[in-house]
């Protein structure tokens, strides 16, 4: 059963643009977000990618993954009858140490000013090097998930504290 294994993070300021090797304009939507199980319509540029995954660990590290490619005009038809609540961002890669990547995520529309970085581990306890743009780690917290955004987005937030 494929698995994936990621640490996310809050990120400070854009310095993390100027190590950008690559960077992907996406747009995703859910046919279901239920916090067991989600299934999610991504087009990545010209890709598309129908994706499955499981409920999270307890502490947030690893969950089942399974995502296969589509068609780009079946993924634009599918997004049309997605849950409420697309989000749009645009992902840059950032070399990290021992071959990996952070993939940091610059929202935009309803999550504008959210800026979320992650990084896939080949196992839970790897260590990595934090560069100095990273910020707070959000590992496990939910409202951070991008199926969470789509319901409840970031400029949302401040609203919905003043409130309770």
């Amino acid at each position: 059963m494929p698995t994936e294994i990621e640490r996310k993070f809050l990120v400070n300021g854009d310095f993390f643009k100027e190590k950008a090797i690559r960077h992907f304009d996406i747009r995703q939507g859910y046919l279901s977000s239920h916090p067991k199980r989600s299934v999610r319509i991504r087009i990545k540029n010209r890709q598309a990618f129908i994706t499955i995954k499981g409920k999270s660990s307890a502490d947030g590290t690893s969950r089942f993954e399974w995502e296969k490619e589509i068609p780009l005009k079946e993924a634009e038809e599918l997004l049309k009858i997605c849950e409420p609540g697309i989000i749009q961002k645009t992902r840059y890669l950032v070399p990290a140490s021992d071959n990996l990547f952070f993939e940091v995520d610059e929202f935009h529309g309803e999550n504008q000013g959210l800026l979320l970085a992650e990084i896939e581990l080949p196992h839970k306890d790897f260590l990595f090097s934090k560069p100095h743009w990273l910020g707070q780690e959000v590992t496990g917290d939910t409202k951070y998930y991008n199926a969470a955004l789509s319901k409840n987005p970031f400029k949302r937030w401040d609203i919905q504290t003043t409130v309770d």
